[in-house]
């Protein structure tokens, strides 16, 4: 079985492919005889009602600095296309909001793996709400007062970047002189509310990664604090380090695995601080390389086993 795959991506000469779960879907497609195609978003174009866009075939190495190349650019209407996989990094703004309605149009024939639907309803942030006695204690709002209230309830607070990816952004915050300032200033930065909720000191221990397809648990990334820094996110320094799931992370994808189902969110990574569920990303999880090359699963395998057998 020979698949056309069409990576709606970041272009390919950004990645750092040492730790990219694209460019690992990638080498393992190519590696099972798939053809793929890379193309960035930008270059979708809708109309009436036919979605087309320039790409280009892709070959990947696994050579950092000399890791792909690309073919004579085509463009196609996707009626040849058996997958395409929405693998854009956020932010999460209008443009990729944009994009998963353009996508809505593509032929009955292809499937686009997250759901466009789903991705653009379950941002990684606010699919989470919908399981309160999962999460720790959350606001979203962009009243200044309503956060310090927050402050003053428990204490140590991390405020969050609605819509950002990989830590970015995101600050702790405990009692001081400026704090007013500081709240009204992250505030004021923001395009959109923020996401507010108690520091959890079990972070020092590790935030899980867990990597979700077709509803279940296939990996499971812990990635340990850099010393100095609260955050855990691999692009600020975390290490990672693989981890078994606990009674509590399998009760915790066993509750939300029914809604990924009915929302066909198939490759999924949740966060997992303590015995809390902290996010659901949907639109580029991560983690995948680093899994594999500690010992655990090789989930692009799993991945691509799945895919076919939807054929």
């Amino acid at each position: 079985m020979s698949l056309n795959i069409a990576f709606q991506m970041d272009h390919i000469e950004t990645l750092s492919i040492s730790g990219d779960t694209t460019f690992a879907l990638c080498l393992e497609a190519q590696k099972r005889g798939h053809k793929i195609f890379h193309y960035t978003p930008d270059q979708l174009t809708y109309k009436n009602g036919k979605v087309t866009s320039l790409v280009e075939p892709l070959k990947v190495m696994d050579d950092e600095g000399n890791h792909f190349n690309l073919g004579n650019p085509f463009e196609t209407d996707f009626i040849d296309i058996d997958f395409v996989l929405m693998r854009q990094e956020p932010p999460f703004n209008m443009h990729y909001i944009t994009y998963t309605h353009i996508l809505e149009h593509l032929p009955e024939n292809v499937r686009v793996i997250n759901n466009p639907v789903s991705v653009r309803n379950a941002p990684e942030k606010l699919l989470v709400t919908f399981f309160k006695d999962l999460m720790p204690e959350t606001i979203i709002s962009s009243d200044v007062d309503s956060v310090l209230n927050f402050q003053k309830t428990h204490k140590d607070i991390v405020l969050k970047p609605l819509y950002g990816k990989g830590g970015e952004g995101i600050i702790r915050l405990q009692e001081n002189d400026n704090m007013v300032e500081e709240v009204k200033n992250f505030i004021k930065d923001q395009d959109e509310p923020i996401m507010v909720q108690p520091f959890l000191p079990e972070v020092k221990y590790g935030d899980k990664r867990i990597i979700i397809l077709d509803g279940e648990p296939v990996g499971c990334l812990n990635r340990i604090p850099a010393k100095g820094e609260f955050r855990s996110n691999l692009g600020v320094g975390g290490i990672p380090k693989l981890s078994k799931l606990s009674e509590s992370d399998i009760k915790i994808c066993d509750a939300i695995k029914p809604t990924l189902k009915e929302m066909n969110l198939v490759f999924v990574g949740i966060d997992v601080i303590g015995n809390y569920l902290t996010e659901i990303n949907v639109t580029c999880p991560t983690g995948v390389r680093q899994i594999k090359n500690l010992g655990g699963p090789d989930i692009p395998e799993l991945f691509w086993e799945y895919a076919e057998g939807l054929y």
